[in-house]
């Protein structure tokens, strides 16, 4: 039924724009074949490499795929944008006639669109500065900097090369401590190791504080969590760990993801994630998933940082992220007075690696003294 689903906007091109074309028959079913396939992308990585998850194709296969589909996609979209205007002219009795040249039109439009979207997911992010305020900061946390790192996937597509320029941009801002929050890869210990390895090289003055995200629950959590700790990203798992300034305190509490106890693991347990942490002290939590950011107001929180959304990878689509996130999708909110920023995330998975509008974050988070 997935892969069904999927295939659905590969066959309206094929009925309503393919098919009207002026063109050569043996030409049409090529393009059609060709259209199908797009749409058949995880259908190929599931029998190439047992998973959607981790296609274990060459890099240049993964983008051509993604590029593919999403000129599909985009070319679905225009052509019921014409089929609508159509509708609407003939209901109006006024009817449009839709010259060759706009379904050309459409397709180069797509294959721009297409191309652009590809190109925002697959980079290494630009820098974003994001300021927050928090009430009773102390004094010696004043302008704190944290560098947030979420969803970045490291996989083929995201490979020990894109891996290795994010640590050297992300090392080079020398901020105070990283935080990663969840999804840091997809693919077996065995296929990923060499692609995380530079990840090794990442550093901060009070360290790397890490999360789960769903991702790691698909392939192996324990073996990965303990496999990315040896690499210096220390796992928050249900616990907290406080920043000290002399006499002055921080706690970075952090929470396994919402799918965990599904998965046979420990589920969030926010009270256990901050019992004996400094009472009066900012608390900055990390959840991958932004939908129980109400429920996590509650306990006295002051920032969440979450990821998992990406941003809703393309402007104007947001809402059908939104609902099973809690509403939350991309930026800021304020949630019943604690601070929930869903970060667009630094790479995304590969099954969709797309950005219009939505760009990936490499994420520094100033704290300042709330007035």
């Amino acid at each position: 039924m997935f892969h069904l689903i999927f295939s659905l906007p590969g066959w309206y091109v094929i009925a309503r724009f393919i098919v009207p074309l002026s063109l050569p028959l043996a030409l049409k079913i090529v393009l059609s074949l060709l259209a199908l396939l797009a749409t058949q992308y995880l259908l190929v990585s599931r029998f190439t490499s047992g998973s959607i998850f981790s296609p274990e194709m060459p890099r240049t296969a993964i983008i051509l795929f993604n590029w593919a589909f999403c000129v599909v996609l985009f070319l679905a979209f225009a052509q019921l944008m014409i089929d609508a205007v159509t509708l609407i002219s003939l209901l109006l009795r006024h009817p449009v006639t839709i010259i060759p040249g706009v379904r050309y039109l459409a397709a180069l439009l797509a294959i721009g669109f297409a191309t652009y979207g590809v190109q925002q997911a697959i980079r290494v992010p630009a820098l974003k500065d994001v300021t927050l305020e928090v009430a009773g900061l102390p004094q010696a946390f004043e302008g704190y900097q944290l560098l947030q790192l979420t969803d970045l996937h490291i996989t083929r597509l995201f490979n020990a090369r894109w891996t290795a320029e994010l640590v050297r941009q992300a090392n080079a801002l020398n901020v105070d401590l990283i935080v990663v929050t969840g999804d840091v890869i997809d693919g077996t210990l065995a296929n990923r190791r060499k692609d995380v390895e530079p990840l090794r090289g990442l550093h901060a003055r009070d360290g790397i504080l890490a999360i789960t995200g769903n991702h790691e629950y698909f392939f192996e959590q324990q073996a990965w969590t303990e496999y990315l700790a040896s690499l210096g990203l220390n796992p928050l798992l249900n616990r907290h760990a406080v920043i000290a300034r002399g006499p002055a305190n921080l706690v970075i509490a952090g929470l396994t993801d919402a799918s965990a106890s599904a998965r046979g693991a420990d589920g969030p347990d926010l009270a256990q994630a901050l019992k004996g942490a400094p009472e009066n002290a900012p608390v900055v939590l990390l959840d991958h998933q932004p939908r129980n950011a109400r429920k996590n107001a509650t306990h006295g929180v002051d920032i969440q940082l979450s990821g998992h959304t990406h941003g809703g990878l393309i402007a104007g689509f947001d809402r059908l992220f939104a609902r099973p996130n809690g509403g939350f999708v991309s930026g800021l909110y304020d949630v019943d007075g604690m601070q929930l920023y869903v970060n667009n995330g630094t790479g995304l998975w590969p099954g969709m690696a797309v950005r219009l509008g939505r760009p990936s974050e490499l994420t520094r988070i100033t704290l300042t003294r709330k007035k």
